[in-house]
């Protein structure tokens, strides 16, 4: 799952098997990040105006906010394995 019992990075890409993007009502981006045991994170961006909406900038916030949402149910996972294999 990880090496020396952490999260990193690039373990959270490699869980990483779909991303999907829409955009919304002409300002928001949504970003689905989907991973190997089929869950999905989820997150957005979004401009006032739409003729400021630019897909590769909201493309890169809506993942960063997705993926920033994978880092606490693994570190439970982490934590939970952890302790099962300290009794």
């Amino acid at each position: 799952m990880t090496q020396q019992n952490r999260i990193t990075k690039d373990f959270l890409e490699s869980e990483i098997t779909n991303v999907e993007y829409q955009r919304l009502s002409g300002t928001i981006t949504h970003c689905t990040i989907t991973v190997k045991n089929g869950f999905t994170f989820t997150g957005e961006s979004a401009c006032v105006d739409p003729n400021n909406y630019n897909q590769t900038i909201g493309e890169k916030i809506a993942y960063d906010n997705a993926f920033e949402k994978m880092w606490m149910p693994y570190g439970f996972a982490l934590k939970q394995k952890l302790a099962k294999e300290a009794e």
